[in-house]
């Protein structure tokens, strides 16, 4: 498993096929469409300390968006940082960060009632958020290429070093 600093590195078990998740502004975000594309997903919480990542993430977006990176940010209140629904958090994100990435709606990403696309994680990887702003990079056939924990920023060359072989 993956510490609070550190990343680990998968041999393919399983793609990420199949999952979807409910999107903040209505609709469905379902990771086959990003099939292709390098996709970070991270677990986020509005009221975290570690919400400054909002700007890293949403500079990887504009950055490497281009060449193909997809940032999804996924709230979260397991660990009770998050506001009350995902309009208020859309609001606030937008608001004090700019946020133009892809968001779901708030969602369970620990426990017995974790989303699917986590429940997986847990089970074939052994990866479970053990805070917010955890990160996950899906490669481009839809493989979990790395984990990290919160301490890495996104815009760190631990994650950047991964994402970038990946790009178009």
């Amino acid at each position: 498993m993956a510490g609070l600093a550190g990343a680990l590195a998968f041999a393919p078990l399983a793609a990420a096929a199949g999952y979807s998740f409910a999107g903040i502004e209505g609709g469905t975000i379902d990771l086959d469409d990003f099939r292709g594309h390098p996709v970070l997903v991270v677990n986020t919480a509005s009221l975290c300390g570690f919400a400054g990542q909002f700007d890293d993430m949403q500079a990887l977006e504009d950055r490497y968006g281009p060449r193909g990176l997809v940032v999804l940010a996924v709230p979260s209140n397991d660990f009770n940082q998050e506001l009350a629904s995902g309009s208020e958090v859309k609001e606030y994100c937008q608001a004090r960060f700019d946020i133009t990435l892809p968001m779901t709606e708030i969602t369970q990403v620990t426990g017995p009632k974790a989303h699917p696309f986590y429940a997986w994680l847990a089970s074939e990887y052994g990866f479970t958020p053990k805070w917010n702003f955890n990160k996950v990079l899906i490669g481009p056939e839809g493989e979990v290429v790395a984990t990290w924990g919160s301490m890495p920023a996104p815009t760190s060359r631990a994650v950047t070093s991964k994402i970038e072989p990946l790009l178009n």
